[in-house]
C-alpha cells in the first residue's frame, strides 16, 4: 500500500480524529496512488495514523476511511459503514428496524438522508432516499473510486427500486473529478413524490437544487409553519414551496412566495395544488429576493412572519466576508418590513459562515435597521443530517427565529 508521511508537527488533528489531510502537511508520498486508492497516513517518524482516500489534485489530499490500523478498507468495510448509517437512521424512526428496507416507520415522512458523507465515516458520500429511489452523490475521489461497490450495496440493503446519481456539485472539480448526473441502478423517474410531515411534494432528482430538494430543512420548516397560524407570511427563496406549503397548511392569513427561478415555482404550484392548498391567500412571484425586498420597502409593505432561506452564499471561509454582505443585506430590509411583534425565520447554509458570525451578522442587521430584536429559538439540520464531534464542518445548516419588538 502507498504511504503519505506528513511533515513534522502536522499529524495533531488526525490525533484529534479530523478526517481531512490538507496537501500542506504532506511531506512525500511513497507509491504511486490513483485517485481514490487508499494510502497509510504515517506522522514524520513513520508511525501508523490512518488509512485514507488519496486524491492527487485536490487541496484536501487524503480523506480518512478508518484509523484503526488493523481494518482494511474493502466493500465487507464499506458495508459496515452503511450499516451504521442506517441504524442511525432506525434509531431516529426513518426507517423500519430491519436495516434490509427503505420502509420508513414514520408514516408522515419517507424522504430522508441516508449517508452524510464524513458525519457518517463515508468521506464524500452523500446518499438521499426518496420513497424507494436512491439519490447518489460522490463529492470525493474515494467515494468515486468506490461507487459501484457503494451502489451494489446500498440496492441490495435498501431494496431500492433504483439508484439516481447527482455527482454534479461544483466540488468535484477540485477532485479532478468529472460531473456526472444519471441513472446509477435500476430506471429510476426524473421526478419522484414524497411525503414530508403529512403533505406532499413532487421532486424532481435529475435538476432540482441538491439532490432536489432540502431535505436538512424538514423539522424547520414543520416548526416555522406552526409559528405562521394567523399570519401573513413572505417566503423568500422559496424554491418549491416546502415553508410556504408548511405555513400555508398552519393556517396562516397569506403566504406570498418568492424566487428567481420559473421552474421551481411552477413546480410550487404543483405541490400546492397537490395539498389542495389554492386560493387568493397563497401568491407565487418570480423575482430577484435582494429587488423585491427593496420595492416592498418603498411601498411601505409589512408583513407578520418574513422567511429568509437563501442558496449558499459562502462555501468557503474565504468566501465568508462577500457572504456576510449578502445576508446582511437581506435581513436589513426584512426587519424593514416586519411589524411590530413580527418572526423573522432567517437561515444560512454556508459553510464559510459559522452560527457564531450569522448571529453577528443577523444582529448587525437589525441594528442597521434600527429594530430592537430578540432571538427566540435557534435552528440547525434535522438529525439525519448527524454532526460528527471530530468534523465540525458538518455543521452548515444555522437557523435563528427573531421576534421584532
Amino acid at each position: 500500500m502507498a504511504e503519505l508521511i506528513l511533515k513534522a508537527e502536522r499529524e495533531k488533528s488526525l490525533l484529534r480524529r479530523h478526517p481531512w489531510v490538507f496537501s500542506g502537511a504532506v511531506e512525500t508520498v511513497r507509491g504511486n496512488p490513483q485517485p481514490g486508492q487508499t494510502v497509510e497516513v504515517l506522522d514524520s517518524k513513520k508511525h501508523f495514523l490512518a488509512r485514507a482516500a488519496y486524491s492527487p489534485v485536490s487541496q484536501i489530499r487524503a480523506r480518512v476511511w478508518t484509523f484503526d490500523e488493523n481494518e482494511q478498507v474493502d466493500a465487507e468495510f464499506l458495508a459496515r459503514r452503511i450499516d451504521s448509517a442506517l441504524a442511525l437512521r432506525s434509531s431516529f424512526g426513518y426507517l423500519a428496524s430491519s436495516s434490509e428496507s427503505q420502509a420508513s416507520s414514520q408514516p408522515d415522512c419517507d424522504a430522508f438522508r441516508l449517508i452524510h458523507a464524513e458525519s457518517d465515516l463515508l468521506p464524500g458520500l452523500i446518499v438521499d432516499c426518496y420513497g424507494d429511489v436512491l439519490v447518489f452523490q460522490s463529492l470525493s475521489a474515494g467515494s468515486e473510486y468506490w461507487r459501484d461497490v457503494l451502489a451494489d450495496i446500498l440496492l441490495a440493503k435498501m431494496r431500492a427500486s433504483a439508484i439516481h446519481e447527482r455527482s454534479d456539485a461544483d466540488v468535484r472539480e477540485l477532485e479532478g473529478l468529472p460531473i456526472r448526473n444519471g441513472v446509477l441502478r435500476g430506471s429510476p423517474p426524473a421526478q419522484v413524490a414524497i411525503t414530508e410531515n403529512g403533505l406532499r411534494f413532487l421532486v424532481n432528482i435529475a435538476s432540482g437544487h441538491k439532490t432536489g430538494f432540502y431535505l436538512d430543512q424538514r423539522l424547520n420548516r414543520k416548526r416555522v409553519g406552526e409559528l405562521a397560524k394567523d399570519k401573513d407570511v413572505l417566503n423568500c427563496f422559496c424554491y418549491t414551496g416546502g415553508f410556504s406549503l408548511h405555513a400555508a397548511a398552519a393556517g396562516a392569513r397569506s403566504v406570498l412566495s418568492v424566487d428567481s427561478s420559473a421552474d421551481a415555482l411552477s413546480l410550487a404550484q404543483e405541490n400546492a395544488a397537490l395539498n389542495r392548498l389554492t386560493g387568493d391567500g397563497l401568491i407565487w412571484r418570480e423575482a430577484d429576493v435582494f429587488q423585491i425586498l427593496r420595492k416592498f420597502r418603498d411601498e411601505r409593505r409589512t408583513f407578520d412572519m418574513i422567511i429568509l432561506d437563501p442558496p449558499k452564499f459562502a462555501a468557503t471561509f474565504s468566501q465568508a466576508e462577500k457572504a456576510a454582505r449578502g445576508y446582511k443585506d437581506i435581513n436589513l430590509l426584512a426587519f424593514k418590513l416586519l411589524r411590530s411583534g413580527g418572526i423573522l425565520a432567517t437561515f444560512s447554509c454556508s459553510g464559510g459562515v459559522d452560527a457564531s458570525l450569522f448571529q453577528k451578522i443577523v444582529a448587525g442587521a437589525a441594528l442597521d435597521a434600527g429594530v430592537d430584536a430578540s432571538i427566540i429559538e435557534h435552528l440547525e439540520q434535522s438529525p439525519d443530517h448527524p454532526i460528527s464531534l471530530h468534523f465540525p464542518e458538518g455543521a452548515y445548516l444555522k437557523g435563528l427565529i427573531c421576534l421584532k419588538k
